[in-house]
């Protein structure tokens, strides 16, 4: 009840500021937002929001190029000429002879390749035609044909990227798209932040204002009582005083203002002959927070939680790959067909033979003065490494969280004070003003109260600021929302060129 009576209260004040300065309303469109109105701006256009679009795209594109890897490829190679005029030595029966040889090479090709994740390997289809053209006195035309080729390529003992890439890759995209949501959370702390900053001035501005009026007026009436000598010139002095302060703090407080206004335009990209008047919110209607709820959400849906998984396993990969290519090792390549060849086009694929080809290659490591083991050693190394790096952040994610919630819950108490201790502070300042008045107490009291209640309101607002920018930390620390009770969701489709 305190917070909707203070968010009135704080409202109807801004009411009462845009009507005040409607007559520049003619040269400068006022806008009035409220923090809900300002979040979502943000996260449609301010520049941070975009940003994070790209990076998420740039990941999307990254797991679409991998996937697409995986799929058969079909190619279209040509060679339309290969020109060649030189002088070559040949070698005969009768000697070694000098000619001049001039000759056009065309070459087309049409392969179908696809890779093998499970082996490491790869298979392929193709076919292809070959015409070279031997220039002399009579021109010499001739056709090589291969119809059909298949083969194998597969490595047998050595490093398989593709098996570790099944494992790592849709656990990189995945960690995209959460990392996107914790990129769109981020963005709303900094809307909360500019936010709660111009409010904070423009309540200062406002507080300054009606201290200024405050001061007027009571110097006036001091003057009248100094000319009839019921008060010391001293005291004047001192209400004088105390209104030069207050000009020069209004004029302090509108710079100020103007200041966190282009802040917060900046990042919301708002046309710079637009005012914006912002309406205090009341605090988040969320329920106080199981620490070990937050905990379990954040292991769960963060991208960091992932991460620690991901870069377990690359480690391990490295380690796999250490082993793989510092032992004995062996490639195979394989591949039957048909060919064919013929001085004319029309009879190259006629009556085609059969051609076979194997190669088996190996790589056997006899002597390398450790090179081997030490590799596999530093490779063990970086994975332990990597594995106490991991457990340590684990530790300290879960901490951050637990801290967190329990500044949230913490945050609520401190509000319900500061709201209590605005409400007191307005109310002595109203007292302590009418006893001034009626000349039971003096200057310095008033001043005083007049410290007091404009402390307790800016005290009021930056506890407001605090929960609610906690709030929304926590949001991103577990991208749960605690208001609806379920994990936050976002539809990646919505996003430009993601399909």
């Amino acid at each position: 009840m305190i917070f909707k009576m203070r968010s009135l209260r704080i409202s109807l004040l801004f009411v009462l500021i845009i009507s005040a300065c409607g007559f520049a309303g003619a040269q400068t469109q006022v806008k009035v937002l409220t923090l809900p109105e300002v979040i979502e701006i943000a996260k449609r256009q301010s520049p941070d929001a975009l940003a994070a679009q790209h990076r998420f795209r740039s990941s999307y594109w990254q797991y679409r190029n991998y996937k697409a890897g995986l799929m058969p490829m079909l190619t279209l190679d040509g060679t339309l000429p290969s020109l060649s005029r030189s002088i070559e030595k040949i070698t005969t029966p009768e000697g070694d002879f000098f000619y001049e040889r001039n000759l056009a090479n065309y070459t087309a090709a049409l392969s179908l390749s696809k890779n093998i994740g499970l082996t490491g390997g790869q298979i392929f289809l193709n076919s292809d035609l070959q015409r070279i053209d031997l220039f002399s006195d009579s021109t010499v035309t001739s056709y090589l044909s291969s119809p059909l080729n298949i083969g194998i390529r597969q490595p047998l003992f050595n490093y398989n990227p593709f098996r570790w890439a099944r494992r790592v890759e849709p656990m990189r995209y995945n960690e995209a798209e959460r990392r996107y949501i914790e990129d769109v959370e981020q963005v709303s702390i900094s809307a909360v932040n500019l936010f709660f900053s111009l409010l904070d001035a423009q309540i200062r501005q406002k507080i300054q204002q009606i201290n200024l009026a405050n001061n007027d007026t009571l110097y006036q009436i001091a003057r009248g009582r100094f000319n009839i000598g019921t008060i010391a010139e001293n005291e004047l002095l001192q209400i004088e005083l105390s209104l030069l302060n207050a000009r020069a703090a209004v004029e302090s407080a509108s710079l100020d203002v103007e200041m966190k206004m282009f802040s917060l335009k900046s990042f919301l990209r708002i046309p710079e002959d637009v005012s914006l008047q912002l309406i205090a919110p009341s605090a988040p209607a969320a329920p106080v927070i199981d620490a070990q709820l937050a905990v379990n959400e954040g292991r769960e849906n963060r991208s960091d939680a992932l991460a620690f998984e991901r870069r377990m396993i690359v480690a391990e990969s490295g380690v796999n790959k250490a082993k793989a290519e510092n032992r004995f090792n062996a490639n195979l390549y394989a591949v039957y067909g048909l060919t064919q060849s013929s001085s004319d086009l029309s009879t190259v694929y006629k009556n085609p033979q059969d051609q076979q080809r194997l190669v088996l290659g190996i790589q056997v490591p006899i002597l390398d003065w450790g090179l081997t083991r030490g590799k596999i050693k530093l490779a063990e190394s970086d994975r332990e490494l990597e594995r106490t790096a991991v457990q340590q952040e684990m530790i300290d994610f879960d901490q951050e969280i637990f801290l967190k919630v329990m500044q949230f819950n913490m945050q609520r108490g401190q509000l319900e004070i500061a709201a209590k201790s605005d409400t007191v502070a307005v109310k002595r300042y109203e007292v302590t003003k009418q006893r001034y008045l009626i000349g039971k107490i003096g200057i310095i009291d008033l001043n005083l109260a007049q410290t007091e209640k404009d402390n307790a309101q800016q005290g009021y607002i930056a506890s407001l600021s605090s929960y609610w920018r906690s709030f929304y930390e926590l949001r991103k620390l577990t991208l749960f929302d605690f208001i609806e009770g379920r994990r936050i969701l976002f539809n990646f489709n919505d996003i430009p060129d993601v399909e």
